[in-house]
């Protein structure tokens, strides 16, 4: 475990990560995966204190995967600040950063790439509005474990979509990997931590911040059950719009993902996402609704 105020180690190639996870299976030391796209936040550094407190060691992937960006996406201009990172994982018990560059990931290019695909849940919600997005992210952290072999993965609930199906391809598969969730860290206002935040301008902030009061206004309604859910949903979206933001979508789903009708009981995920200025922001809640 690296020594706080120590930078980690920092490797770039698949071959020499194997090398260095192979001395700590040796000596029987578990080892943690937090896969992160970088320009790391406050919600990131909770991940890897998670993983540190599961596992000896700690690997932090940072990797912008062009698979997961549909096209007009902000692949070129998301922010990559890995001196940065670096820095800030200092202060954490992060042992090695795995920052490849696309040619040792995909080193025959992504033409034909085989692909890891969770049918039917990765073309609804974010999915609906960002196709083979989520292709794009099971195939890499499916290569990742490949390559990194954890006993456990962390990954934030912000994109609780992208948790389940990253669960149901290590149940699918038989992948030996334990899936952690944490929850979302926000900032003083409520709003998600989110690498795209730095995209808004300082009115397209004070507008975001409408955005998890308002999917708290919509869990409310939808536990007193004073009207269908699907109702509710649509008075959601238009509270949303009323607030100046440019919502995508606002779906319910139940505890298994399948949406949720009429006057629904029972564990619920709330899911949301928005478009503001150049930002697109998600977020979501899970939530009971009361059995009658």
């Amino acid at each position: 475990m690296a020594l706080a105020t120590e930078q980690p180690a920092l490797l770039a190639e698949p071959a020499a990560l194997r090398a260095r996870i192979q001395a700590w299976r040796s000596a029987g030391e578990p080892v943690a995966l937090v896969p992160t796209m970088g320009c790391l936040h406050a919600g990131h550094l909770e991940l890897v204190r998670v993983a540190a407190r599961r596992a000896r060691h700690v690997v932090v992937s940072i990797f912008v995967n062009p698979l997961q960006f549909a096209a007009g996406e902000d692949l070129e201009r998301y922010p990559r600040t890995l001196q940065a990172d670096l820095d800030a994982l200092a202060a954490t018990d992060c042992d090695l950063v795995f920052a490849p560059p696309e040619a040792a990931l995909y080193p025959h290019g992504r033409e034909g790439l085989t692909e890891v695909h969770v049918p039917e849940l990765s073309t609804r919600h974010c999915g609906a509005h960002r196709p083979g997005h989520f292709e794009g992210v099971t195939t890499v952290v499916n290569l990742l474990f490949n390559l990194v072999q954890p006993d456990l993965a962390v990954f934030g609930e912000k994109d609780y979509q992208q948790l389940y199906l990253i669960r149901r391809m290590v149940r699918d598969l038989h992948l030996p990997v334990e899936i952690v969730g944490v929850p979302t860290v926000r900032e003083a206002d409520g709003l998600a931590m989110s690498s795209r935040n730095r995209y808004l301008s300082a009115d397209e902030r004070a507008r975001a911040a409408a955005f998890p009061r308002l999917l708290d206004a919509t869990v409310a309604r939808l536990q007193q059950a004073e009207a269908p859910a699907q109702d509710v949903l649509e008075a959601g979206l238009d509270a949303l719009r009323e607030a100046g933001l440019e919502p995508q979508y606002l779906d319910l789903v139940d505890a298994d993902f399948a949406a949720a009708q009429g006057r629904p009981e029972g564990e619920h995920i709330l899911l949301g996402a928005v478009q503001v200025g150049s930002a697109r922001l998600i977020d979501n809640r899970v939530f009971r609704i009361a059995t009658s």
